[in-house]
């Protein structure tokens, strides 16, 4: 068998592999935030993209391009996913903002810009810190970074994700809305 005779199903476990490997990443992100009906969703379509390219591959098993294809297909996915996480994946941001110089600028210019912030005097190591808490969604804590970035290039900043237990306000495009979440 030639390699041209290979290209058709070896593009098909590449595709069907890196779908697989995208709807995994994009399962456990809202397996994580307890979406069971996204998640169940996402895990229908992913065991069908994997048991069609396993289908695919025992068809010639011991094929090098059919297992370079998986691989990269494998790969691929796992990048691929990983970007459509971040871009797409609904959910919360906690940023703390930690400045020894400009806590006030900072918590005005974020306010103006419609950002909830609430501010916690703190001791640093070298005295007197300003530790800002701002919870945004995923998707706007970027934005957040860029403006307390440029207002105090020394602010030291960190993210994680958090889930919503009970209600709050924030930034959103349109301005401050209420959001009111799930019990």
């Amino acid at each position: 068998m030639e390699w041209l005779d290979l290209l058709p199903h070896s593009l098909a476990i590449f595709g069907l592999r890196m779908l697989d490997i995208t709807l995994y990443t994009l399962r456990m992100v809202m397996v994580v935030r307890g979406r069971r009906n996204a998640s169940w969703g996402i895990a229908f379509l992913q065991s069908l993209s994997y048991l069609n390219t396993i289908r695919i591959i025992f068809v010639d098993a011991d094929n090098p391009l059919y297992i370079l294809s998986y691989a990269a297909g494998f790969a691929t996915g796992l990048v691929v996913g990983m970007l459509l996480e971040k871009h797409f994946s609904p959910g919360v941001a906690h940023l703390r903002i930690i400045s020894s110089e400009c806590g006030p600028e900072l918590v005005e210019r974020l306010r103006r810009a419609g950002y909830g912030v609430t501010e916690v005097p703190a001791e640093g190591r070298d005295g007197c810190v300003s530790l800002l808490n701002c919870f945004v969604h995923r998707h706007d804590a970027d934005g957040l970074v860029r403006l307390a970035a440029s207002i105090d290039p020394q602010a030291f900043i960190t993210s994680e994700d958090t889930r919503l237990v009970w209600r709050g306000y924030w930034h959103r495009s349109a301005g401050m809305r209420p959001f009111f979440s799930r019990h």
